[in-house]
């Protein structure tokens, strides 16, 4: 395959479909209609009919799917829910088998799918370790030379011993993750299973697959964080409804599902609007709208650097409150923290302590201030005693274009540090004696 470490060639992936009619309400109905449907198929299989009255249908997962990945490359696979990247991460790691076309690799694959995937619940820890890296070819001197950087980086050693059967998740995922990234495998494929862990494990799980891509081995990820996926990768794939609808550049195939082709992306539009689902929060706030554009632009969801950043906030506050106060979190595309302000003094001047009552409150963030890159927006409740923070706290999105200079923008990777405020410089020439 020379330098192509994956090739898809016309793949496509069909499941079949079926509908119930009337669910059993008794247990002799449900025994009955299983016996009624065992004979029924047993007659359309004598017929050669397998698609008989509307009662089951073919739903394509994929289908002509094409695409090649360079050794070495990091591409992010993107695309909204039930576009088919789970289907095809599954076919990548040969957990299912294509319908239609092939794949091939040229390299030791070692996938992240789901919590627990290719790990043994009875088995502990560290004989998990080993087995998964016997799955993937790996010999058992180059597991061991590997073993200690894979328990530290989990952060598990207390429980290496214990079947995983009893870990949490979050337990489940550090160790999985640590073992598909450390045993040095030629193909990593890693799936959004990372969301299960907390901002400081997904920092630090993105640094190690940064760090994979620099060593020349190739990264397939998928994510609905896209400033995570403008960091970490070179190159995009955007999915619809089971076909490839863009390959590119990471950053040209974002700014095209941005753009027309996911209207109701929220997050990289700039917008989250409340539509009662648990995102909104509940208790005594209720988020209903945070909007974030450019003071002087007016754009949605984008600003220039040197441009003040406008947040909008709408909540309903269902309990009276004393001393309460929303947070905004402004995090960049690490995850990293770069401000936190609060609206404690302008909530106490507008009497924002009543109940039954929607506030809208307004945040400017000063010009000058964020790099270029891309940002995230989370919004917390603070009250005395207690924080209550909404389930999905990263709201919205927003991102700073970089200045333009020689007719063309300064890519955000030219930027370093984590802000970049005015600073005045003063320079006197003296004279050499």
């Amino acid at each position: 395959m020379g330098d192509i470490a994956i090739r898809a060639e016309g793949l496509g992936k069909r499941y079949r479909l079926r509908s119930w009619t009337k669910r059993p309400d008794t247990l002799r109905d449900a025994i009955a209609a299983g016996a009624r449907d065992v004979a029924r198929g047993l007659g359309r299989l004598a017929r050669g009919d397998l698609t008989p009255d509307g009662r089951t249908e073919d739903f394509w997962a994929l289908k002509n799917v094409d695409f090649e990945i360079r050794r070495g490359e990091a591409v992010g696979v993107i695309g909204r829910n039930g576009a088919g990247k789970s289907t095809l991460l599954k076919i990548l790691s040969r957990i299912t088998e294509p319908t239609t076309g092939r794949v091939t690799l040229d390299g030791r694959v070692a996938s992240l799918l789901e919590v627990g995937t290719g790990f043994h619940p009875e088995l502990t820890g560290r004989e998990n370790i080993f087995l998964n890296g016997a799955l993937i070819g790996m010999r058992r001197a180059e597991i061991r030379r590997k073993f200690d950087e894979i328990v530290d980086f989990a952060g598990v050693e207390r429980f290496l011993d214990t079947p995983v059967k009893r870990y949490s998740s979050g337990m489940y995922v550090r160790l999985a993750f640590a073992v598909a990234a450390h045993l040095e495998p030629e193909i990593l494929i890693v799936d959004e299973v990372l969301a299960v862990g907390d901002a400081e494990f997904q920092k630090k799980c993105l640094g190690k697959m940064e760090d994979v891509a620099g060593e020349g081995r190739t990264v397939l990820f998928v994510s609905h964080n896209h400033a995570a996926v403008r960091n970490l990768c070179s190159a995009g794939i955007l999915l619809g409804e089971g076909a490839v609808v863009a390959k590119g550049g990471a950053g040209e195939v974002l700014a095209l599902y941005a753009g027309g082709f996911a209207e109701d992306c929220g997050f990289m539009s700039g917008e989250f609007v409340a539509d009662h689902s648990p995102a909104a929060g509940h208790g005594p706030f209720r988020l209903e709208r945070v909007r974030v554009s450019g003071v002087r632009s007016g754009r949605l969801g984008r600003a220039d650097t040197g441009e003040a950043i406008a947040v909008e906030l709408r909540y309903e506050q269902t309990v009276p409150l004393t001393s309460s106060r929303i947070v905004l979190f402004i995090r960049n595309g690490r995850k990293d923290l770069i401000l936190a302000t609060t609206d404690e003094g302008a909530r106490a001047r507008a009497g924002a302590d009543t109940r039954g009552e929607c506030f809208a409150s307004q945040a400017i963030i000063p010009a000058g201030v964020l790099l270029p890159g891309d940002y995230s927006v989370e919004v917390r409740a603070a009250i005395p005693g207690m924080d209550v923070l909404y389930p999905n706290t990263e709201v919205c999105g927003f991102r700073i274009d970089g200045p333009i200079r020689n007719g063309a923008r300064t890519p955000p990777e030219r930027w370093h540090g984590m802000v970049c405020p005015a600073v005045d410089w003063h320079v006197e020439q003296e004279l050499v004696r």
